[in-house]
């Protein structure tokens, strides 16, 4: 105790005596006991003004300035911002900008004295909490909150910062001719122009579009981004169980959904193109883990294949020697790919004989395999392939994807 003694002496003739409790306290946190840094600011004062008959000083705090008597009116600033943002929340968390001085002068008395001192910034992040908290019945969360409350003592503004809010569920794509996310005028790169229609895009619509326009609309947000367990062909369909995605809703007002509800509401503005399945709240991580799902799992596809010459069912039977597959990277997606050689295995092939130059073809492999150039060879930059083992010239018509086992 003598020498905490000695230090808070030292910091009374730094300061002239004039230091709030709070920023006294937060020096000797946690070697004097109390329930807060008020209150052992106090208690040290109270013990040093008794042995060295100190005078009480009444100026501003040399360190805050005394900012710490104005936080009730903070708080009332914040609330009021939050109201006017009309916003739906379970959670939040606070933070505040303070001027450098402020952080320079508690760093400054902490080196003269030999002690470190607990942050100002996280004292008024900490009162600030537990006020909002009492007043709106909301809890602290310091991982993931719904919303982020930043108090600017610089410029006396309040931020309100809206987390995404983010959906998790498995689509199907019943029809081809429709991209799985918007996908901009590769002449305009999205600004309109006489291609496009001045749509900006180059397809009407999207898996993306036509599943957040009601999600966008339930929860008032200002726009989506689509992240999806990988993604088939524009001219491919997504059957079976469907495909796993995460739609991120960006500046949310509404977070309580009736999930069944929605789904139904979007299964109807989807005509039949596009179908949601075990629509779900999920946390901020499963948008990250579901895209780097995509090629660590399996996949099933069904291909109609046309072939140049005729062709029997007992042709078809080499193909059951497909396994280890290396494939360059395709020459229709060279253009944003990396030009590189995947190792990719085939697990199990099906073959039906349709008649004598088409047959089909369902293939359960590796997730990252395109099954297009699986088929055709692309110039032998898949080996082996169809075309390879068959001595045929094998085309695509239509593929679909069955099952995207995660």
């Amino acid at each position: 105790m003598e020498n905490i003694k000695d230090q808070t002496t030292k910091i009374m003739n730094i300061t002239d005596g004039n230091i709030c409790n709070r920023c006294l306290g937060r020096y000797f946190y946690p070697k004097v006991p109390g329930k807060d840094n008020d209150e052992r600011g106090a208690y040290l004062k109270n013990q040093l003004m008794k042995e060295e008959n100190l005078p009480e000083k009444n100026e501003p705090c040399c360190i805050c300035g005394d900012l710490f008597r104005i936080l009730e009116n903070k708080l009332e600033n914040i609330i009021q911002e939050i109201n006017e943002k009309n916003v739906e929340f379970a959670n939040f968390l606070v933070g505040c900008r303070l001027s450098p001085e402020i952080l320079e002068k508690e760093k400054f008395i902490g080196d003269k004295i030999g002690v470190e001192s607990e942050s100002i910034k996280k004292e008024i992040n900490r009162e600030l909490g537990k006020g909002l908290s009492l007043r709106l019945d909301k809890e602290v969360e310091f991982d993931n909150p719904n919303l982020v409350v930043m108090m600017d003592f610089t410029t006396d503004n309040v931020e309100i910062q809206i987390n995404p809010l983010f959906l998790e569920g498995r689509y199907r794509k019943l029809v081809r001719g429709i991209p799985q996310t918007r996908w901009p005028c590769r002449k305009c790169r999205g600004r309109g122009c006489e291609k496009c229609n001045y749509t900006g895009k180059m397809y009407p619509e999207s898996v993306e579009e036509l599943i957040a326009k009601k999600v966008l609309q339930a929860t008032k947000g200002r726009e989506s981004k689509f992240h999806g367990a990988g993604r088939e062909d524009i001219d491919v369909r997504m059957l079976g169980r469907g495909r796993p995605f995460v739609l991120e809703i960006k500046e949310p007002k509404v977070r309580e959904l009736e999930l069944d509800k929605l789904t139904e509401q979007i299964n109807q503005h989807c005509q039949d193109k596009v179908e949601v399945l075990n629509l779900k709240m999920a946390e901020k991580d499963r948008r990250s883990g579901v895209k780097a799902s995509s090629t660590e799992t399996s996949k099933t596809y069904r291909a109609l294949v046309e072939m140049d010459e005729t062709i029997s069912k007992e042709d078809l039977d080499i193909l059951n020697s497909l396994n280890v597959i290396k494939q360059r990277t395709p020459i229709r997606v060279s253009h944003r790919r990396a030009d590189k050689i995947r190792v990719r295995e085939v697990k199990e092939v099906e073959t039906k004989l349709v008649d004598s130059n088409h047959f089909e073809f369902i293939v359960n492999c590796d997730g990252g395999l395109y099954i297009k150039e699986l088929i055709s060879g692309d110039e032998d930059r898949t080996q082996p392939s169809v075309t390879s083992l068959l001595g045929n010239s094998a085309k695509c018509v239509h593929l679909d994807v069955l099952e995207v086992n995660i």
